[in-house]
């Protein structure tokens, strides 16, 4: 074992303790769904929805991990707009399930890309945010308060001014 895996293993482990923290929250939902169809479901995904905006950026799942859902327009925890925007990607399959049998087969069909995408873009992309992280201009710190730099201030992806033409 060489010293490069040792830094690989260190970036990885976060973003699979982020993936933990999902399948934490996506968990709490199907059992609640299973257990009190179809009126848990509605109720979980209503959750899943404004999970993030909860506890100062932090949903269930997260807060057992000790991560936390910033802003990256003014730092401050994820809002409730930004938490709904953040979990379409995620909410939009689980919907589906809502429906008996042609639901089931459409929740199917787009949890699988959707899925693969958000992983792709945690462990592929250079800032490792995902793609409701992307959608949303939100980013996950760890919750340990020494980390506040992570808070930067940066202007969102649609307020950049247009190039004027020629």
């Amino acid at each position: 074992m060489n010293r490069k895996d040792l830094l690989s293993g260190a970036k990885y482990r976060p973003r699979w303790y982020r993936l933990i923290a999902k399948c934490i929250d996506v968990g709490l939902v199907i059992v609640g769904g299973v257990c009190y169809y179809p009126m848990g479901l509605i109720l979980g995904l209503v959750y899943l929805c404004i999970a993030d905006s909860l506890y100062e950026g932090q949903s269930i799942g997260k807060r057992l991990m000790g991560f936390g859902v910033v802003s990256l327009v003014d730092g401050t925890p994820c809002s409730l707009k930004q938490s709904f925007i953040r979990n379409l990607p995620v909410s939009v399959p689980i919907f589906f399930l809502v429906f008996p049998f042609w639901g089931w087969i459409f929740s199917g069909v787009f949890a699988l890309p959707l899925t693969m995408m958000e992983v792709y873009f945690i462990f592929r992309s250079g800032d490792h945010k995902r793609l409701g992280d992307i959608l949303a201009d939100t980013t996950v710190i760890a919750d340990d308060g020494s980390r506040l730099d992570l808070r930067k201030i940066n202007s969102p992806w649609y307020a950049s001014r247009p190039i004027p033409a020629p």
